[in-house]
């Protein structure tokens, strides 16, 4: 499967959000939006209708690490989410009802889990959905340190599903890049490594050797 890269926007400057993103889009492969409610995550970004403003060419992944999902899901599909992924956690017992509505809506449903969580928690959705996202540090806030531990995780999924689409979010630079390709993730999110660069070409290339 091809390698894909995200950066993720909430290591960009939120003041000039469309630059922003231009600065990136043409070296990458999907654009990677966290939304944070302040309650599922301590940390609080924004909603559909600013992500309904944003100017891009690549694809939308609306990560939506938020409480509820299920009553926002059509608001980010009609903002322009080309994928829409929901928490595990988040979801509980409504995660197959959700992962059904993001798909009706006509947006690929994608399903994530926090490094605490037991990759067993999304065994059963693996049919339901087009891309599971493992988290590689606790969720919340750009910059942490990448969590090795959670590379079973990746591997174990690849041997589950071999064809599946893997993301890895959380402390993804030049160094940890090659462990999660290695075990098997096929999209590697990173922000703060590419909006703190100094050249973001640069830095974007290095994820791919």
């Amino acid at each position: 499967m091809k390698l894909k890269i995200a950066p993720s926007i909430l290591s960009a400057d939120f003041g000039k959000m469309n630059e922003e993103i231009a600065s990136v889009e043409p070296f990458s492969d999907l654009i990677h939006v966290d939304v944070m409610d302040g309650h599922f995550v301590p940390n609080l970004t924004f909603g559909a209708p600013v992500v309904k403003c944003f100017k891009h060419k690549l694809p939308l992944e609306c990560h939506l690490m938020i409480t509820n999902p299920e009553k926002y899901v059509k608001a980010f599909a009609e903002a322009g989410a080309e994928m829409i992924t929901i928490h595990v956690e988040a979801a509980g017992n409504k995660t197959s009802e959700i992962l059904k509505q993001i798909r009706a809506l006509g947006v690929k449903p994608a399903l994530s889990l926090n490094p605490p969580t037991p990759i067993e928690a999304v065994r059963p959705y693996l049919d339901e959905v087009d891309a599971i996202l493992v988290m590689t540090v606790n969720p919340g806030f750009g910059g942490q340190a990448f969590i090795e531990d959670c590379l079973s995780k990746i591997s174990t999924l690849r041997r589950w599903k071999p064809t599946l689409e893997i993301g890895v979010d959380g402390g993804v630079n030049a160094e940890t890049a090659p462990l999660a390709i290695q075990a098997g993730a096929t999209v590697l999110i990173a922000g703060s490594y590419i909006f703190k660069a100094k050249n973001r070409e640069e830095a974007i290339r290095k994820l791919r050797v």
